[in-house]
């Protein structure tokens, strides 16, 4: 039997996803779909995108919070299809691209004149990069939701090119970032735009690369997973308003600009469905600095809370932990509730036998975190619960992060501004993770 890197699978992914269906120009009723890997050392998400003429492959990781997509152009990328986006001109316009570049090199992807500026920005650094704005084809696969039906060409996919320094800090095997958010020139609004695909994507995160990999749908469902035969989870997802926070938090943002990131509404937190205390306000967008509230991100590892939120959960979770007999354990950083994994009963599918932590969202329907979403294994002996204390002035009450989502079909409905959820999928006997 063979094996492979993560890495190297995801490489070898991507050729078949590429190769075997024949050619067709952009055009499609069905939706797309991209495989989803996890880096286990960063415990972020990343995909594959084919750009460029010839396609060069090219790994990035997925932001929800995105304005651009970029990617470090150092490694040979030299597309015949490139284009520079001109300073001025609509489509600049519509990126909210910020005056003209202009370079002194020889002309090339990432070096051209009087080009649409913009700021490729790295969360990890917290630091932004001026770069020209260009314009490449990104190969993209069609999906009915059991089987790869088509591959694609979508012209004039929005790119910056950037040197290998902006890069730095993103996960070892990641080149750049591609753009989830509601931005304009975001990977779901463009495609959405290019195909004519309802304004919507779909993310299932894996909870290990090693047990296969998760998928990003862009343009809806069906959605099927597996072991389930034709069940079609889209039907039976729940569904919750998608909020709007009026002032965008974004690097660069004029005083007007709304958010571009994903919030939804959490109006209540309860353990073991007994409601925890705390300062309620902190859950609402405050209309005038945009702080507070719960976004979604698929950048923050662990989702955190505002620091009086975070002490009520461990608190309430600890209580109810001693009254199953689970014996505390000396805290890991960066968690603050720590547990024996020898007291806990290892229960099914959806992970140990801990306290449910419950998010009670606006419609009054309930995202229900059990064992697998709640807890983190830190070792052979201690479990600890999932969640990091977010400080006291977080400009974000409470950040939903990956490891709450993994195995959760968790979709982005902007057209119809709603955030529908599975729950964990293992429960239903299936996961987001497939070969």
């Amino acid at each position: 039997m063979t094996s492979c890197s993560p890495l190297l699978c995801l490489l070898f992914l991507t050729l078949s996803f590429f190769l075997l269906s024949p050619l067709q120009v952009a055009s499609s009723s069905s939706p797309v779909i991209f495989p989803i890997r996890k880096d286990d050392l960063s415990r972020l998400y990343y995909t594959t995108i084919q750009i460029g003429t010839p396609p060069t492959s090219v790994i990035t990781l997925l932001d929800l919070s995105g304005q651009w997509s970029w990617f470090n152009c150092d490694g040979g990328y030299n597309s015949s299809a490139y284009r520079a986006v001109p300073c001025g001109s609509n489509t600049c316009n519509s990126a909210a691209g910020l005056g003209c570049v202009s370079c002194s090199g020889p002309i090339r992807p990432g070096c051209t004149n009087d080009t649409c500026g913009v700021f490729a920005y790295n969360p990890f650094q917290n630091t932004l990069f001026s770069d020209g704005l260009g314009e490449d084809v990104l190969v993209v696969r069609g999906t009915d939701g059991l089987k790869y039906t088509s591959r694609l060409h979508i012209g004039q996919f929005p790119v910056s090119c950037v040197d290998s320094s902006a890069a730095e800090g993103l996960p070892k095997a990641t080149e750049g970032i591609i753009a989830l958010s509601r931005a304009a020139i975001s990977l779901p609004s463009k495609l959405s735009e290019a195909l004519k695909l309802p304004k919507k994507f779909a993310l299932c995160l894996p909870s290990s690369s090693r047990l296969g990999h998760g998928d990003l749908y862009v343009g809806g469902g069906p959605y099927y997973r597996p072991f389930t035969g034709k069940k079609d989870f889209s039907k039976t997802l729940l569904i919750t308003k998608l909020l709007v926070n009026p002032v965008s938090s974004a690097p660069i943002h004029g005083d007007s600009d709304v958010s571009v990131e994903y919030f939804i509404g959490v109006r209540a937190i309860k353990v073991d469905y007994t409601p925890i205390s705390f300062d309620s306000s902190l859950l609402s967008i405050n209309s005038t600095d945009g702080v507070g509230g719960t976004k979604i991100s698929s950048i923050t590892p662990y989702t955190t809370m505002h620091s009086s939120i975070y002490k009520a959960l461990v608190k309430a979770f600890t209580k109810a932990a001693l009254k199953r007999k689970i014996v505390q354990a000396a805290a890991v950083a960066p968690f603050g509730a720590c547990f024996r994994l020898s007291t806990i009963q290892k229960g099914g599918n959806a992970g140990p036998e801990v306290p449910r932590v419950v998010l009670v969202l606006q419609s009054g329907v309930s995202w229900l975190l059990k064992g697998a979403n709640s807890m983190v294994t830190v070792s052979k002996e201690v479990i600890c619960l999932g969640f990091v204390d977010g400080g006291s002035k977080p400009a974000t009450s409470i950040v939903v992060g990956g490891h709450q989502m993994e195995d959760n079909l968790v979709e982005f409905d902007v057209g119809a501004s709603t955030f529908a959820f599975s729950n964990s999928l293992r429960d239903q006997n299936t996961s987001c993770s497939h070969f």
